[in-house]
């Protein structure tokens, strides 16, 4: 492709994107900082909708009510019900579904998964091939495995379901209604309704201890 093609097709591009905000202006969408982000041609907003400079939204993407994206945002093939608030810094990759009152926070990435009424992936989590209950929280740098090496698994988390930060969720798994996960946990097996489950090591403590010197 030579140069005069190249700004050619960078002069449609920037001309459809103008286009593209200026619909979405007039709609009532509260871009801020408009020329920061991109949308697709058949991105759909709801009212009341807010999006922050640096987001970038592709192909079948659907915002509703009274929902916020946050800065550094990247989204794609996913259905956002309302009062949902994203990122900063969040991915939210195709075949995801937020229900309405959810929160996805900072650095989290979501595949295939639904995230149901009232819950929260706040931080540095990566939520694959997943479904997630009602009234549900996921805690900091938690992974579902979903994948085998040969295969995607799933997860199913239940209603009411309390994820301790730095977990991973080995697939296939299904964590019951009310179930807690400890912190640091590595969780294989099914984890009953109402149970705590945890997978940790013994803590060791060496009283006055030293530390060997440099030779």
């Amino acid at each position: 492709m030579n140069t005069n093609n190249k700004l050619n097709k960078a002069n449609s591009y920037r001309l459809s994107q103008e286009l593209l905000r200026n619909k979405a202006l007039r709609k009532g969408v509260n871009l801020i900082a408009p020329e920061t982000i991109f949308l697709s041609q058949d991105t759909f907003f709801g009212k009341n909708v807010t999006i922050e400079p640096y987001v970038v939204i592709g192909p079948k993407v659907k915002i509703g009510d009274n929902s916020h994206i946050k800065s550094f945002s990247h989204l794609e093939g996913t259905k956002i019900e309302k009062n949902v608030v994203v990122g900063p810094y969040a991915r939210l990759r195709t075949g995801t579904t937020l229900k309405k009152n959810t929160k996805i926070g900072n650095f989290v990435e979501t595949k295939k998964s639904s995230i149901s009424e009232n819950s929260k992936v706040n931080h540095l989590s990566y939520i694959g091939d997943t479904s997630i209950g009602k009234n549900s929280n996921i805690g900091a740098g938690t992974i579902t495995c979903n994948y085998d090496g040969t295969k995607k698994n799933k997860t199913k988390i239940s209603n009411n379901v309390f994820v301790g930060s730095n977990s991973s969720l080995v697939a296939p798994l299904r964590i019951d209604e009310g179930s807690i996960v400890g912190a640091g946990s590595v969780i294989t097996k099914n984890v009953k309704k109402k149970s705590l489950a945890l997978t940790r090591a013994s803590q060791i403590e060496v009283k006055n201890y030293k530390r060997k010197k440099k030779k």
